[in-house]
C-alpha cells in the first residue's frame, strides 16, 4: 500500500513564489511579513518535502534549480487559483459584460414592463440580452437551475428557498370602447353593477391575478356575458376598439392600453381583491453579481413609491424590502 501524499502547504508554495522572484531569503521574508529564520526552517522543509535543494545560494543570489524551474507555473497557477477562490465574488461590469439573461414574465409584462427594461438595459448595458420566457409549471425549477434568473408576476406559489420583493400593487379596473353607445361615461346613471352585468364582455384567462376576479365573481353571484374568451391580450385593444365589448382586467395593463389607443378607463363597479406585482429568484442566485445588478434595475425602474431614504440609492433600499420564503 502508497503512502499517503503529503500536499504542500499554501505558505510554503508562497515562499517558493517569493524566492523565485526576489532570489534572496531576506527579501522573501519581508514580502512574507515573517523573519529570516522562520523563512530557512520553511525552505528546509520544502527541500525535505521535494527532495531537492530548490535554491542554490550564488554571487547572484539565491538561484532555482532546473526541479524548481519546472515546478513554477503550476506554483503560480495554484497560487492564482486560490486567490480567485478567496476573492468575493467577480465585478460586473454592465458596460462591457456580454450576458443573456432569461426573465419569466405574463404577455402583461411584455406590454407594460419589458419596453422600459429593454430601453434601459440598451443604454446602460449594450451587451446584455433579454428573453421573455413564459411562466409555467416549470417555473421553480427553471429558477433553481439557472435557466430563468428572474420571474416577474404574481407567483404565490413558490414556496422555500425563493427571494421576493414587490414592485407594485395592482387592483382593477374596466375598459371599453370610447365610443361605447352605452357606457358614455363613468357617472352612475351610465356605469354600475346593473349595467355591467348586461353588457358583453370579453374574459382573459392569462395571468394568475385573473383566479381572483373570477373567485370574485362567482362568490357574488356576479353575472359575466362572456362573447369572447382570450388567452392573452394579444388583440384586446383592437377588438375593444372595434366592438362594444367590456374588458376587466388589472390597473397597470389596462391603463397602459388605453393610454396607446384611446380606450375608457372605467371603474370596477364591485370590489375585486388586489394583488402585489414581485420580482423572485431562487436563493442560488442571491449573491451573483449580474443577477444582483439586474434584480436592481427592475426595482430602480417598477417599484412604486420606491424612494431610498436619506438618498441611500436604490441598492440600499433595494435590500431592505426584499423577504424570502422559508420552509414552514
Amino acid at each position: 500500500m502508497s503512502k499517503e501524499l503529503e500536499l504542500l502547504d499554501i505558505r510554503l508554495l508562497r515562499l517558493l513564489d517569493q524566492l523565485y522572484a526576489t532570489h534572496s531569503v531576506t527579501r522573501a521574508a519581508e514580502a512574507l511579513g515573517q523573519s529570516q529564520p522562520t523563512v530557512s526552517i520553511w525552505l528546509a522543509r520544502l527541500r525535505k518535502q521535494l527532495n531537492d535543494p530548490l535554491f542554490v545560494r550564488t554571487a547572484e543570489g539565491m538561484l532555482p534549480t532546473p526541479r524548481t524551474d519546472a515546478l513554477m507555473g503550476t506554483v503560480r497557477e495554484v497560487l492564482a487559483g486560490l486567490k480567485r477562490l478567496s476573492e468575493s465574488g467577480t465585478a460586473f461590469d454592465p458596460a462591457t459584460v456580454q450576458r443573456r439573461f432569461s426573465i419569466c414574465m405574463t404577455d402583461a409584462s411584455h406590454i407594460t414592463l419589458l419596453p422600459r427594461l429593454l430601453a434601459h438595459v440598451r443604454a446602460l448595458a449594450p451587451g446584455v440580452a433579454l428573453e421573455a420566457s413564459r411562466i409555467d409549471t416549470n417555473l421553480a425549477h427553471a429558477l433553481q437551475a439557472g435557466e430563468a434568473h428572474l420571474a416577474v408576476g404574481f407567483l404565490p406559489w413558490l414556496d422555500a428557498g425563493f427571494y421576493q420583493q414587490t414592485l407594485y400593487a395592482q387592483d382593477w379596473i374596466c375598459l371599453a370602447n370610447a365610443q361605447h353607445p352605452r357606457v358614455i361615461d363613468e357617472t352612475r346613471a351610465n356605469w354600475n353593477l346593473a349595467v355591467y352585468q348586461a353588457e358583453a364582455h370579453i374574459g382573459i384567462s392569462s395571468g394568475t391575478g385573473y383566479q381572483l376576479l373570477d373567485n370574485t365573481v362567482a362568490s357574488q353571484h356576479i353575472t359575466r356575458q362572456i362573447r369572447l374568451e382570450l388567452p392573452g391580450f394579444l388583440g384586446l385593444s383592437a377588438i375593444l376598439s372595434t366592438s362594444d365589448l367590456i374588458a376587466t382586467l388589472p390597473r397597470h395593463i389596462g391603463e397602459t392600453l388605453a393610454h396607446a389607443t384611446g380606450l375608457r378607463v372605467l371603474p370596477c363597479p364591485f370590489e375585486i381583491p388586489g394583488f402585489t406585482v414581485k420580482q423572485y429568484w431562487h436563493a442560488r442566485y442571491h449573491h451573483d453579481a449580474a443577477c444582483r445588478w439586474l434584480r436592481g434595475v427592475c426595482a430602480e425602474l417598477f417599484m412604486k413609491n420606491a424612494c431610498p431614504p436619506n438618498n441611500a440609492g436604490v441598492s440600499g433600499y433595494f435590500k431592505n424590502a426584499v423577504t424570502k420564503n422559508r420552509v414552514k
